[in-house]
């Protein structure tokens, strides 16, 4: 590691109602990777925000190449070289990839934008970053996975000197977390300074050099990573050390009722003859890469895209298993379904709206008489889900939009909750979420159990399924690729990863209890692993 190339002091910033950042100190050396951590709402977006000019301090100081500094706006501070990938996505969904990468600085020739080179260039960048994204592809179109990529890659455009990472990994699979860390460790062999803010203690481990944690917007320590232990990072976190050991989970009774039965449902490209059912009480981990058709699934099944064909059977309130017409959410959530979107401002809440609001927001039709609405009703339940999540706001009239991503994402579990859903679609629901906030979601599964909901939660983080789920759904290229008891679904998984020169016994493929996907020959052995290669 070189000099210091920025130092923060004493940085002190409020809101009306919150004191977000209380005299916080922080630096950045040449050619380090310091990982910036604390729990959602510690204030460590805030104070990234104070460095590149989105906010203004109150009071302290920023030092940057051994001069004060105060930016004022977001382009002073690219300009300077001072660049953030934000966690909450801010591409124009309308614009191409490569429009909203050089947005702003379009290449010219003469006075016409230069498109040639500005898609050019594009491909360039995603070479750089080994991934295959069409610069000419709206961004719309986009998974948030490739959306998040996008901004890597346009933060990356500029020539930046510290680039702060905001949650970058948290919708990206394995293999792009692994292409991500690759490129911070280019750029730091280059002398750049990184700030990576992550929930994720093994990316903490694995790229950082060194820790700072914050609690309650206050400046706790700093660590030097190889000489800390994960224990020691989250016992300054939350103060206390919170274990993560695996659940002894049992499988739903055969003979209990179908509640949900899916019959070769096919949507676009990404959902395929996809056919499963759950029965009371049961709750499902779904995996697979990013791409495999996972979230495509959920939102058929939830009405948010159109299906081509298949059939979906609920079971009604008379205990009989019905074919349901699902055209439209409306007709979802009537039927008892509601689905939590990985991309939760886009799909998920309505972020100019206070956190009652987006509380009964799915829920309405309890809280109003006429044109009346009972407004201390709506307050008590909206309070009552601040409380049992542990939404850190400073009242429930607060708007969601000044709330940190994780604590978003508790607003729209609570609006789900409020509704009482019957079948409860988690789409990545771990993004964004610090550890506490983790081990509630875990505790939220196992009350949605104990109450006999049926809960589907979508995840690229396998072993988090394994540890919350007995039964988990493998998809890969639109089609399910594995359905059985999770340890043994993840065992095979972990196998089709590894070298197939010399494939496992099929003895020990075919062996997971439960399993609807046996494999019976090598050659389809081979064939299913090529598969999941190439996902």
């Amino acid at each position: 590691m070189g000099e210091v190339i920025l130092t923060m002091k004493d940085i002190d910033k409020s809101f009306p109602g919150v004191h977000a950042l209380d005299h916080v100190n922080f630096e950045v050396k040449r050619g380090e990777v310091h990982a910036l951590m604390g729990e959602n709402g510690a204030g460590k977006s805030t104070l990234m925000k104070v460095l590149t000019g989105i906010y203004q301090k109150d009071s302290g100081s920023i030092t940057y190449k051994g001069k004060e500094t105060e930016f004022h706006n977001t382009r002073e501070a690219q300009d300077a070289g001072v660049v953030i990938v934000h966690q909450e996505l801010n591409m124009v969904g309308d614009l191409t990839v490569a429009q909203n990468i050089f947005i702003g600085r379009e290449p010219k020739k003469g006075f016409s934008i230069d498109d040639k080179k500005m898609i050019e260039d594009s491909k360039k960048l995603f070479q750089e970053l080994n991934i295959e994204i069409n610069p000419k592809e709206k961004m719309n179109n986009l998974t948030v996975g490739k959306q998040q990529m996008c901004e890597i890659a346009k933060a990356i455009s500029h020539k930046a000197e510290v680039i702060i990472f905001d949650e970058p990994s948290a919708a990206l699979t394995e293999k792009e977390i692994a292409d991500l860390f690759e490129i911070i460790r280019d750029l730091r062999k280059k002398g750049l300074g990184i700030v990576y803010i992550s929930h994720r203690m093994d990316e903490i481990k694995t790229i950082t050099d060194r820790v700072t944690v914050m609690r309650d917007g206050g400046y706790v320590g700093t660590l030097i990573t190889a000489d800390s232990t994960k224990e020691d990072i989250i016992n300054m976190m939350v103060g206390r050390v919170i274990y993560e050991d695996p659940k002894e989970h049992s499988m739903v009774a055969p003979d209990a009722p179908v509640v949900l039965k899916v019959e070769n449902l096919n949507a676009g490209k990404m959902v395929q003859n996809v056919s499963f059912e759950l029965r009371k009480g049961e709750i499902l981990g779904f995996s697979g890469l990013m791409g495999a058709g996972r979230t495509e699934t959920a939102r058929a099944l939830f009405g948010a895209d159109p299906k081509q064909s298949g059939k979906i059977s609920i079971r009604g309130k008379d205990g009989q298993l019905r074919e349901v017409t699902i055209n439209s959410p409306q007709d979802a959530v009537k039927y008892g379904i509601g689905y939590l979107s990985e991309d939760r401002r886009r799909y998920g809440c309505v972020v100019q709206k206070s956190v009652t609001e987006n509380t009964t927001l799915a829920t309405m039709e309890e809280f109003t008489s006429g044109i009346f609405i009972n407004k201390s009703k709506e307050k008590e339940v909206s309070e009552k889900y601040v409380k049992e999540l542990a939404t850190k706001t400073p009242n429930c009239e607060q708007l969601v939009v000044n709330l940190s991503g994780g604590n978003q994402q508790k607003v729209v579990i609570a609006k789900w909750l409020t509704r009482d859903s019957e079948i409860l679609i988690f789409d990545e629901p771990t993004c964004g979420q610090d550890v506490e906030g983790n081990s509630r979601l875990q505790r939220i599964i196992e009350e949605l159990k104990s109450r006999e909901k049926l809960c589907i939660t979508i995840s690229h983080d396998m072993k988090f399924v394994v540890r919350n789920f007995k039964r988990v759904i493998v998809m890969c290229k639109g089609k399910i690729l594995l359905d059985g008891n999770a340890e043994d679904v993840f065992a095979q998984t972990e196998l089709l990863k590894q070298s197939f020169v010399t494939p496992p016994p099929i003895t020990r493929i075919a062996q997971g209890a439960g399993l609807k996907k046996t494999v019976f020959t090598t050659g389809a052995f081979i064939k299913i692993f090529e598969e999941e290669r190439n996902c």
